[in-house]
């Protein structure tokens, strides 16, 4: 069997979002043929509490390796703060014991972050090993390059334009999450060969509803009872505004027209700010957005992050959900696929340029709702109403969710896809 090592700074029981892409690999990658280990950061140098469930839907036989990083208070002290940089020397020297004892076919990379990218230089030409990039966000982005040129942001732009290429041309293939992500690369670096770059989502896994519900985690939030409750759990996108705004002024017309059904709804909005402990009310921004609608009073917004388990808890017990994009055509959300794993109708608003919103109109299950502009987007508000008319009347008129239409999408079919690009690395 061949063996791949996935490097990645957040592996269980880390709880950044990005464990997922790395935890389906470990699992589903020995099915297609390719044995691996891990290597990671050891929690202890994590900023965020860990989620000691999540390490629960780890393979127990994984190998993995937990490197060392320079503690963050010293890290300050030294003006370092990122945890990949804080850990580059450990993880060097333990990438180097790793092959001194055992035989690696390629090394999978897995960010955000993205410093320990760098290392495809030497990995491919030192340790004469395949490397693989995996960009689960865009290092380079175009939110970036609107950031003051001598903010902490700006900064990290800056350095993002002259290290992304020197991480890049070295690897021997690339990976990301949407064909737009991999073609806005491209067209920075004309030296790219795009043959050797694959779009490939993140997925989702049905095993982890099967362990959620044998092994209910316990919930910080709780549903309310009697209520129809319509959930969103997930991070609040700087260019959502819109979108979100349009399901309130939805929510608004129908309380015009339908006000003892909107007594009966409930907004639910877990996540939103992406830290696990933000209780401040600056944090709470979906709020603020349903009360300019009119409707904060049936809004309800828990910005800190919940534990991944309590986060399909929350999917799979509420009485419908929404799948919210932005305004950006390229933006591609990951949650939308454990979303139509719970199997709840859904309301959905994304650019119809996102694959995302493609991938949901197949899926059926749901009210699905596409626009181009601003002007298409400021018109959803009747529809909306409609659609949550018909989910607190009717919810299963909508029907489930197809399998087949998310079965590309499962981490099983997802390390398949990495599969073959490992062996076309090896060809």
């Amino acid at each position: 069997m061949k063996r791949a090592l996935i490097l990645s700074q957040n592996f269980p029981p880390s709880s950044i979002a990005s464990v997922h892409r790395c935890r389906h690999l470990a699992k589903h990658l020995p099915h297609f043929g390719w044995e691996t280990s891990v290597l990671t950061i050891d929690e202890a140098y994590h900023k965020e509490p860990p989620d000691p469930h999540l390490l629960t839907l780890v393979p127990p036989n994984v190998p993995i390796t937990r490197a060392r990083a320079i503690p963050a208070d010293a890290g300050r002290f030294l003006g370092v703060g990122d945890l990949s940089l804080r850990s580059y020397p450990f993880v060097t020297n333990a990438i180097s014991s790793m092959f001194a004892r055992s035989h690696f076919d390629a090394v999978f990379i897995t960010g955000w972050p993205f410093y320990h990218m760098l290392m495809s230089s030497w990995i491919r030409n030192k340790l004469n090993t395949p490397v693989i990039l995996d960009f689960q966000d865009p290092w380079l982005s175009a939110e970036g390059k609107l950031r003051p040129r001598w903010s902490k942001g700006g900064l990290a732009h800056q350095l993002a334009v002259w290290l992304e290429p020197k991480a890049v041309r070295h690897a021997n293939w690339i990976t990301s999450v949407s064909e737009t992500q991999n073609a806005e690369m491209a067209a920075r670096y004309p030296w790219l060969d795009p043959s050797r770059m694959s779009a490939i989502p993140i997925g989702g896994d049905p095993d982890d509803f099967t362990a959620m519900r044998a092994s209910p985690p316990p919930c910080t939030v709780q549903l309310e009872q009697g209520a129809f409750n319509i959930c969103y759990v997930g991070t609040f996108l700087p260019r959502a505004g819109s979108v979100v705004s349009a399901v309130f002024k939805g929510a608004a017309q129908l309380r015009k027209t339908h006000p003892d059904l909107v007594k009966r709804l409930r907004f639910v909005f877990v996540g939103t700010s992406n830290q696990p402990d933000a209780t401040a009310r600056s944090n709470h921004r979906v709020w603020t957005l349903a009360d300019a609608a009119g409707v904060g009073d049936i809004t309800t917004e828990h910005p800190g992050r919940v534990g991944y388990l309590q986060a399909l808890s929350l999917l799979a017990n509420a009485n419908a959900l929404l799948l919210l994009g932005s305004d950006e055509p390229h933006y591609t959300a990951s949650k939308i696929y454990p979303a139509l794993m719970a199997q709840r109708p859904y309301l959905s608003i994304f650019h119809r340029s996102s694959s995302s919103h493609a991938i949901l109109s197949d899926a059926a299950g749901g009210a699905v709702f596409g626009f181009s502009n601003a002007a298409e987007l400021e018109a959803l508000a009747p529809k909306v109403a409609d659609a949550l008319e018909r989910l607190i009347t009717a919810p299963t008129t909508f029907g489930t969710p197809n399998p087949s239409s998310f079965a590309p999408y499962t981490a099983n079919s997802v390390a398949g896809q990495f599969a073959r690009v490992f062996d076309m690395c090896l060809s």
